[in-house]
């Protein structure tokens, strides 16, 4: 997963009002040299600074709504060079925007307006915080000399107390700075961005919508690149730990691997292939962690996810006798219900600060990536669970062929979406059947891929998918995304096609919410069909490169395919496939039994 931090461009873009998504390029790295520029006073603004600040450390488009509290806030921002602000059609959307650019780029931003917009967003920087990602909520609050005035404020639930939103933010947010006098205005700022990078998560800064404008004498100077200090692993427990884990695996008969979700946060995707390749261990990964480690890697037998696993993979990873967990995350979906066959004894379980071996001694303060790297170093080779993989396995069989004009099956367009993946694209899988279908997906080398496990947030695709390709331009993002979904956030393709984007959206059209049929059915889980691609071409409206087409059946989808990546590969386009509704993977099938059997057990004895 190709995940850059740091920008700093002083280079006009083409544009910069808040229409343009034209991109402003980038570099690699946060800026070692000092600046030394001094601005003038009348320059030296909170909102000048705030602006400098997101493209110093990798933002270089703000996903916004305006509102009376950011309307100066937004004029900064505008004005920035090297920065495009681009608005969207709500808050969500915004917020899932900055979380799927966060993904790519490392971190992400938005800025909505006070409590009617900071409610709205909510909701998508919860599912940042559940997935790790830096994301930098901005606010623009109320004017800073209606604090403690006990007065009552339009956007408000009618209270003079201002601090609803806040108290929200707090559970969902690893810092939080209101911003409502300017001599702590620069420190709270940058310490919310710097606390952003070094903790991975969402902060929330709030600033009064008086104050983006007034010069202030700690502005007077361009920001100073941060000088993050790097955490450090405590040697002896290092050391301890990689001890204990070489004696425990070197003992075992058949060990593999399996890497978690948290490879990302603890940016130990490479030192993991690394320990893979010194060790000659099976492969795996858990169903959140794919695409963090790459599929191609000649040890690689797939994604572990208990009872719906790649076939034979969860056969070799739970009769194994040692299994190394990297950044785990064990919840009741990704257990599938709580059933997954593994033993505590036979588990090492890395944390991205901490190692725990089996019932016995625990380590802190002991990095992810410096283990696996010392790790490699002192195990010995042993491929036996991947020989074993390798003389059970059979190839994937291929969906029955469709008869001329057959209603289309879903097996059989995964199967077409599968001959599209190369390095040039990447995936986003919306909550619901995409999870299991889009897991069986084999990536090719570089090909990118996300979905919101752990949050589950249905609708966060759309938004994800406009910040993801936003931020990654030259891939083409393969978005696949249900009806049910599509309904919650659909109005945001209207920014997509203001931003030029290239994407393909799959809108499989099945009359429901078929992940939660399969959980527990009722009438509550039919939706209201609507002509899709007749909403698109609505919004499209004659702006922009946009194509749109409805599939039936095998040949007109391969035909849609075929235009999508010919003649309107450098269009929007939304293909609208129409499936059975009872049309469901195999794996859903079992994963839904087993989730609804954990969701319906009864009270513990009193």
């Amino acid at each position: 997963m190709d995940t850059r931090l740091g920008s700093l461009d002083l280079s006009k873009p083409t544009s910069n009002d808040v229409v343009s998504c034209v991109k402003a390029n980038s570099t690699s790295s946060i800026q070692p040299s000092i600046p030394s520029c001094t601005i003038s006073s009348t320059d030296a603004t909170l909102g000048r600074h705030l602006a400098r600040r997101l493209v110093q450390v990798g933002v270089t488009d703000v996903f916004s709504v305006p509102g009376d509290f950011n309307l100066t806030l937004l004029d900064h921002l505008v004005d920035e060079p090297g920065l495009n602000l681009i608005g969207c059609c709500n808050e969500l959307n915004a917020g899932y925007a900055a979380d799927g650019y966060a993904r790519s780029r490392g971190v992400g931003a938005c800025v909505v307006t006070f409590t009617v917009g900071g409610l709205s967003v909510l909701n998508a920087i919860a599912g940042a915080y559940s997935e790790n990602l830096p994301l930098i909520c901005i606010v623009g609050g109320p004017n800073s000399n209606d604090y403690g005035s006990n007065r009552i404020l339009h956007h408000t639930i009618g209270l003079p107390d201002f601090s609803q939103e806040l108290r929200c933010f707090q559970t969902v947010t690893c810092f939080q700075a209101v911003v409502n006098n300017l001599e702590d205005a620069h420190e709270l700022i940058d310490t919310a961005i710097s606390t952003a990078l070094k903790e991975s998560k969402p902060v929330y800064i709030s600033i009064g919508c008086n104050l983006p404008a007034i010069p202030h004498p700690t502005f007077s100077r361009d920001p100073v690149p941060f000088s993050l200090a790097p955490k450090l692993s405590n040697q002896i427990g290092l050391e301890a730990a990689v001890e204990a884990a070489a004696e425990f695996l070197n003992k075992a008969v058949k060990p593999v691997l399996v890497g978690g979700p948290k490879l990302r946060v603890a940016k130990a995707s490479d030192a993991f292939v690394e320990l893979a390749d010194a060790s000659g261990y099976a492969l795996a990964v858990m169903p959140s962690a794919k695409g963090m480690v790459p599929e191609h890697h000649p040890h690689f037998i797939g994604t572990y996810w208990g009872a719906v696993s790649t076939a034979f993979c969860a056969e070799i990873v739970e009769s194994a006798d040692a299994y190394l967990f990297a950044g785990p995350i064990f919840n009741d979906y990704s257990s599938v219900g709580y059933s997954l066959l593994l033993k505590k004894e036979k588990a090492i379980i890395v944390q991205p600060d901490r190692v725990v071996i089996a019932n016995g001694p625990a380590f802190g303060c002991v990095l992810m990536n410096d283990f696996l790297k010392a790790l490699a170093k002192r195990l010995k080779h042993n491929n036996v669970a991947y020989e074993n993989y390798h003389r059970i396995f059979v190839p994937d069989g291929k969906p029955l062929k469709c008869v001329p004009k057959e209603p289309l099956r879903v097996n059989v367009m995964f199967q077409h979406i599968q001959k599209m993946l190369s390095s040039e694209t990447a995936v986003i899988a919306e909550t619901g059947d995409s999870w299991f279908n889009c897991q069986k997906l084999k990536l090719p080398e570089g090909c990118g891929y996300e979905f919101q496990m752990q949050y589950g947030s249905i609708g966060w695709s759309v938004g994800a998918t406009l910040g993801y390709a936003q931020a990654v331009p030259e891939k083409r993002v393969i978005a696949c995304i249900g009806d049910g979904s599509f309904q919650v956030t659909a109005q945001d393709v209207s920014t997509m096609l203001r931003c030029g984007q290239k994407t393909i959206i799959f809108l499989i059209n099945n009359g429901g919410y078929t992940i939660e049929v399969e959980i527990h059915d009722g009438p509550y889980n039919v939706i209201k069909n609507w002509n899709y691609t007749g909403l698109i071409d609505a919004i499209h409206n004659g702006e922009g490169k946009c194509w749109t087409t409805k599939v039936f059946c095998e040949e007109e989808l391969v035909e849609a395919i075929a235009t999508a990546t010919g003649p309107k590969k450098d269009s929007f386009c939304f293909i609208e496939v129409i499936v059975h509704k009872d049309d469901t993977s195999k794996e859903l099938l079992e994963w839904g039994s087993r989730v609804s059997a954990a969701n319906s057990r009864p009270p513990n004895p009193q």
